[in-house]
């Protein structure tokens, strides 16, 4: 599986915008729309922010698990 449909998903998933998503990656709208349509590779460290802020893991979204829950 691919990883950025899971980060659209996750987002939407928390009823949150690209706009707010942005502003806790300090990061422009236009660039994370590209990572969500993958037309641009998610740095590993966005990837582990992105699992903080959710509260899952960097193998969830990167598709190597089913799991989305930290343990």
């Amino acid at each position: 599986m691919l990883y950025f449909p899971r980060i659209r998903s996750l987002r939407e998933s928390h009823d949150k915008t690209q706009k707010e998503i942005c502003e806790y990656l300090f990061c422009d709208q236009s660039l994370y729309s590209k990572y969500e349509r993958g037309l641009r590779i998610v740095p590993v460290e966005i990837i582990m922010k992105l699992a903080q802020y959710y509260e899952t893991t960097t193998d969830y979204i990167l598709g190597l698990t089913e799991e989305d829950v930290q343990e």
